[in-house]
C-alpha cells in the first residue's frame, strides 16, 4: 500500500476524481443512499485527504478534519471507505490504523471522533474507539458516535 495525505489544493485532478468516484461507488451506489457527498468540507484548509493506493488504483480513503472544524476540541475521521474489490484482506484495518496515527501525529492533544455505522462498532472498537451517546439515523442508516481518547 502506498499512502498519501494531502490538502485539497495539493490533490491532482485525477486524485480528486478517483476519491469522488470511490466515495460515490460505496456511499451512494452500494449503500443505496442518495445524499450530497460534496458537503463543502473537502476544500476546508484544515481538512486532509488520506488516500491508499494499490497498483496505481485508489482502494482506500478517509477524510481527516482538524479539531474544531466540525466538532469542538475533537479531530474527526470521516468518509472512511474501501473499494469493494479490495475488501477481505485487512485493508480497512490498515486504513484505520493509518488515519488514527495521522490524527495523533497532527493533533496530539485532541481526542478523535467518528460517526460510525452502528453495525461497525466492533470494527472501530478494535482500533480503540468507544461508543459515545445514543444511536442516530443518518441517511436512513443507524449510526453511533465513537471516540478514541
Amino acid at each position: 500500500m502506498d499512502w498519501t495525505l494531502k490538502g485539497f489544493d495539493a490533490l491532482s485532478l485525477h486524485e480528486l476524481y478517483d476519491l469522488l468516484v470511490l466515495r460515490s461507488r460505496v456511499f451512494v451506489v452500494e449503500q443505496t443512499c442518495p445524499f450530497l457527498d460534496l458537503d463543502g468540507l473537502d476544500k476546508h484548509s484544515d481538512v486532509l485527504h488520506l488516500l491508499g493506493w494499490q497498483n496505481g488504483e485508489l482502494v482506500a480513503y478517509a477524510r481527516l478534519l482538524a479539531p474544531n472544524v466540525v466538532k469542538p476540541d475533537f479531530a474527526v475521521i470521516g468518509r472512511v471507505v474501501t473499494a469493494p474489490e479490495a475488501r477481505g484482506g485487512g485493508l480497512g484495518h490498515q486504513l484505520m490504523e493509518t488515519a488514527s496515527a495521522e490524527c495523533e501525529r497532527l493533533w496530539p492533544q485532541a481526542p478523535i471522533y467518528l460517526g460510525a455505522q452502528a453495525r461497525l462498532q466492533g470494527f472501530y472498537g478494535r482500533h480503540g474507539y468507544r461508543p459515545e451517546g445514543e444511536t442516530y439515523l443518518e441517511d436512513d442508516i443507524l449510526h453511533i458516535g465513537m471516540v478514541r481518547p
